[in-house]
């Protein structure tokens, strides 16, 4: 009980009194009430969206560490604090950076967008070739010329989820990457209806460049040629089969602060305590942006507030009654730029991290069917840890008692979403990982993901569910062995 105070008292004792044999003893710190306040507080426009890079984040890494302290963590990150700080490299095209075809000078932003950065002078013809799905692009000689074409807008509803800002990256990825490939010297597509609809949310993901760990290799490294969006009415400036394309782009580099949050509860057993069961979660949103609905503080509630405020009723049930293992509470900075944070802390982890018995993550878990939910991680060829899948499926039937949709789970789902949250680098070094998550919906990733269109009820019952699966991972006599066999499609 040391450290513990009053609370932790209270605790202990309404434990002892009313835990059942085969429940938590702490399952009745998982307050709904809580999980809304820290919600509300998380979500807050005080936090301008938590942007990653920004003071913003900071100012929430900053508030969750004072949570931390709080509730009785023991810090784990640099120099005694909570927090890990690591610099995010950002790569952003400069304001020298100048186009133009057929010497007609175009205003970066507003005539055209830099899609792929690219530090290059180019004077190069431009082949033109009408729209992308109609040629067979495999036959075209496009070494050391830029190459113009027509979006398809077909490629529009191919993606699930945020559809109007993947346009431009589905584009780009089905015909423009093969043509550099190939050695085109630059892509130039030219908007369709839907891309001039769209124009603001190509700027918006254009605008801010590209993000990565200071010090990697590919820190400071851009592609070695452009891809370019170019505005419908400027479409007749490359069509006549004579058209020049003259840009000079320079790439600025900055770095950017950005941080985890760590914090640890101590093991019981003498043995088992050197070992950690870690949750995660992440701290960032997409921060200020292009209105919708007219707002534009993408305020992250559900995105990843709610998995954030389970955290923290899970780190003051397991205050009050610690486990057998030593648990850690992570949460990622970051998650939203590239999963930088938890790449971060699998290669500069704060405890060994072949100590580190299973990561219970959490992404989005407090909206949609109050019924269903979703276990990535439980199916192959994601599943990397039989043990700990069956501990997460027992703990289930046991408390929320949730119908789980695997299909989202499936490696030809469209979302692809196991490889979109901080559970992946963990994975990637076969640390048996599971993401809880109750997944997507038309909010995702907009204004309207705020705290008051969360399910608390739900909430508070994915909450137990990881509750009730970390404490049987940190009681369990033997660790989750990984699956031998286990091997990522991509």
């Amino acid at each position: 009980m040391k450290n513990t105070g009053w609370l932790g008292l209270i605790f202990v004792i309404a434990g002892g009194l009313f835990a059942q044999a085969d429940n938590p003893p702490a399952l009745f710190a998982l307050r709904e009430a809580d999980l809304k306040r820290d919600v509300y507080a998380l979500a807050d426009v005080h936090f301008n969206g938590r942007r990653a890079g920004t003071l913003d984040e900071l100012k929430a890494a900053a508030w969750i560490a004072e949570q931390y302290r709080t509730i009785g963590l023991k810090p784990l990150g640099d120099d005694g604090t909570y927090l890990q700080f690591f610099t995010l490299s950002r790569n952003q095209l400069s304001e020298r950076s100048s186009i133009a075809i057929n010497d007609t000078p175009l205003t970066i932003w507003k005539d055209v967008a830099v899609a792929q950065l690219a530090h290059v002078a180019l004077n190069a013809p431009i082949l033109y070739l009408g729209t992308a799905a109609n040629v067979d692009l495999s036959t075209v000689e496009v070494a050391g010329r830029v190459v113009a074409m027509e979006a398809n807008p077909k490629e529009f509803a191919a993606e699930k989820s945020l559809p109007k800002r993947r346009y431009a990256m589905s584009q780009q990825t089905k015909y423009g990457l093969p043509l550099l490939r190939r050695g085109a010297a630059a892509i130039i597509f030219i908007n369709d209806a839907i891309g001039e609809d769209l124009w603001d949310y190509t700027v918006e993901n254009g605008r801010p460049g590209t993000y990565a760990l200071e010090g990697e290799a590919n820190a400071t490294v851009t592609a070695t040629a452009p891809i370019l969006w170019l505005r419908a009415s400027a479409k007749a400036l490359v069509q006549d089969g004579k058209a020049t394309l003259k840009a000079n782009l320079f790439v600025d580099h900055f770095p950017y602060p950005s941080a985890n949050i760590v914090g640890k509860v101590a093991g019981t057993d003498p043995k088992l305590a050197t070992e950690y069961v870690l949750y995660s979660g992440h701290i960032d949103a997409d921060g200020v942006r292009n209105p919708i609905n007219g707002e534009t503080i993408y305020r992250g509630a559900d995105d990843n507030a709610t998995a954030d405020a389970a955290m923290l009723a899970c780190a003051r049930a397991l205050v009050a009654h610690p486990a057998k293992r030593s648990v850690l509470f992570l949460i990622h900075g970051a998650e939203e730029r590239g999963l930088w944070g938890s790449r971060h802390f699998s290669a500069h982890p704060t405890v060994p991290i072949e100590n580190i018995v299973a990561v219970l993550n959490g992404e989005m878990i407090g909206r949609n069917d109050p019924k269903v939910a979703t276990l990535l991680g439980s199916t192959a060829p994601h599943k990397n840890s039989d043990a700990l899948v069956a501990m997460a499926l027992a703990a289930n039937q046991e408390g929320p008692g949730f119908t789980l949709d695997s299909t989202w789970d499936s490696p030809t789902h469209v979302e692809g979403w196991y490889f979109r949250s901080d559970h992946l680098p963990y994975a990637r070094l076969n640390v048996p990982s599971i993401m809880f998550t109750t997944v997507l919906h038309p909010d995702y990733h907009t204004p309207q993901d705020s705290a008051e269109n969360i399910d608390y009820a739900k909430l508070t019952r994915m909450t137990e569910w990881m509750y009730r699966t970390g404490w049987k991972v940190a009681n369990a006599p033997e660790r989750p062995a990984t699956n031998p066999d286990f091997k990522l499609e991509r």
